[in-house]
């Protein structure tokens, strides 16, 4: 069965002002986590730096652990939007040819991921926050349903529970590199990039 995620932010506004405080709480949060880590971030501590009353934000958020799921969410939409754009150019037309750009598709999401400020604190705080388990397994799987519903013509021969099963490998895994690359120097994140990009590219060519 899978997993859905809390409920824990308000609904998203949808006049241009609310929507730009919004995305400003967003950013703010986001910078702060880079700035002091997800233990020592509180809504007080954003609302200091927005110049905002807490209950101005609780109009937006119910605590801190909404503003990082609304920030979850949105990286992970914008990851899924490289994904979407680079399908749209590079669809392949066997297995055998999925390989050829996926290391295009990699440096793709981790520029997405670097040019995200607090974007690896976002990426711990999901992993490591219980009560946060479920935005990511809820992102993910959508990731997956996506995917699979796009390859499927690609591998007739594998069963839609395998092919969902090897696409949910590699989704888990490109998350997973992403952060190590975006931590690694760039030297030995280029060495990443091209071995990731080698090991996807075995996992959907075979057979």
């Amino acid at each position: 069965m899978a997993t859905s995620a809390p409920e824990r932010s308000r609904r998203r506004p949808t006049q241009d002002r609310a929507q730009r405080s919004y995305e400003r709480l967003l950013d703010i949060t986001a910078g702060l986590m880079a700035e002091v880590g997800v233990e020592n971030i509180s809504t007080n501590m954003i609302c200091a730096r927005a110049n905002m009353t807490p209950p101005a934000l609780y109009r937006y958020f119910k605590d801190k652990y909404a503003l990082i799921e609304a920030l979850s969410e949105r990286q992970m939409m914008r990851q899924f939007e490289v994904i979407q754009a680079w399908l749209n150019e590079n669809l392949p037309a066997s297995p055998e040819s999925f390989g050829a750009n996926i290391e295009d598709l990699l440096r793709q999401l981790s520029t997405a991921t670097t040019n995200q400020e607090g974007s690896i604190w976002v990426q711990r705080a999901v992993r490591a926050v219980p009560r946060l388990a479920a935005v990511r397994q809820a992102s993910r799987q959508r990731m997956t349903e996506s995917l699979c519903e796009t390859y499927k013509p690609l591998y007739p021969h594998l069963s839609e529970e395998r092919l969902r099963c090897r696409i949910r490998i590699g989704v888990e895994f490109c998350a997973t590199m992403d952060e190590l690359i975006a931590e690694s120097e760039p030297e030995v994140a280029e060495i990443l990039l091209k071995e990731c990009a080698q090991v996807i590219g075995n996992v959907f060519t075979a057979r």
